[in-house]
């Protein structure tokens, strides 16, 4: 005799159950689109790398120099190659932009559409009436989102980079240029998972998915800015000192702030006291000027103010998100 049994269910194509699942199929559109911009920004960025290094190597064997006087009759030559180097360079600078504005949408999304919508229309009860508790659910809302955008993230950035160094223009990025720094290292991953965490609180409290989007966009929006200003601080700087006549720091030196000094040590800033002299007779009067400053980031100072970024992004995250859950479990338990 053979003993009946319920048959078992078809395994997902995605290899996800319960409620990752249902979070992919709620959202495949909306990942569809998210995935082929993706691919279609890193396709874009190889080839305008391996265009514009075709363009850089044709006209450097060419008889037209661009360093030094090329001649009249490289005039235009040389400019026309500028130009085109600088489109190029220009493709790198707005997939930087695109990537450290990248969180505002997130975090938009997931405040909005992914969790203030669901409480708005009631929608979630259907989930946690199906033995999927609270915790459970935001979890899944939350897991879905970031390991598809971290992987994205990771592979764009690296893209990104290898991008830039190959096609070598003659207008190469400046590491500490905000859209620069944003989209590249480490933190534009922290500031995605700031923007999961702060969408899935601002959702839980706005619950209207209108307002939801609106505070989350301000909110991430505002931590991007705030951050960027207050990046120049999370490293000690270093001094460079010399007299009037010397002086000189590394190219590719982050400058935050220059000016001269007197002979009793005291430093006047370049805002306050610049040149020309005759334009700050007030300023200068009764002092001796014996050298000049300069305050900056050298190169290397990348790593340490990529990490300090870092680590204050996660605090925020961990906090925003370990808010999220309690509030979760305060009204819904």
């Amino acid at each position: 005799m053979s003993t009946l049994a319920p048959p078992r269910p078809s395994p997902s194509p995605t290899g996800l159950r319960g409620p990752a699942r249902v979070v992919v199929r709620q959202h495949r559109l909306v990942l569809w689109i998210t995935g082929g911009l993706a691919v279609a920004m890193a396709l874009a960025l190889v080839a305008t790398a391996l265009w514009s290094s075709h363009v850089v190597d044709a006209f450097a064997s060419g008889p037209c120099p661009i360093e030094g006087d090329p001649g009249r009759g490289c005039y235009q030559a040389v400019r026309d190659h500028l130009d085109s180097t600088l489109k190029f360079s220009r493709v790198f600078d707005y997939a930087a932009l695109v990537l450290t504005a990248l969180p505002v949408f997130v975090g938009a999304f997931v405040a909005g559409p992914m969790i203030a919508r669901e409480l708005e229309t009631g929608t979630f009860k259907v989930s946690w009436t199906q033995s999927v508790p609270p915790a459970r659910w935001l979890a899944a809302k939350l897991a879905v989102p970031a390991v598809l955008l971290m992987t994205g993230v990771a592979v764009l950035t690296a893209v990104l980079a290898w991008a830039r160094s190959y096609a070598d223009t003659p207008y190469p990025a400046q590491w500490y240029a905000p859209p620069v720094f944003g989209a590249s290292g480490v933190t534009p991953l922290a500031h995605i998972l700031l923007a999961l965490s702060v969408g899935a609180l601002v959702g839980l409290l706005v619950r209207r998915t209108v307002a939801a989007t609106g505070v989350a966009v301000f909110s991430t929006g505002a931590v991007i800015v705030a951050l960027a200003a207050v990046r120049p601080g999370l490293w000690p700087l270093r001094t460079a000192t010399w007299d009037t006549e010397t002086g000189g720091i590394p190219n590719d030196s982050w400058v935050i702030g220059s000016g001269r000094i007197t002979d009793t040590g005291e430093r006047l800033s370049v805002d306050i006291c610049g040149q020309p002299v005759s334009e700050h007779p007030a300023c200068l009067a009764g002092k001796t000027v014996v050298g000049s400053y300069l305050d900056y980031h050298p190169a290397s100072h990348f790593w340490p103010l990529q990490l300090v970024e870092t680590g204050i992004l996660l605090v925020l995250a961990a906090l925003a998100l370990t808010l999220a859950f309690r509030l979760l479990r305060h009204r819904h338990g």
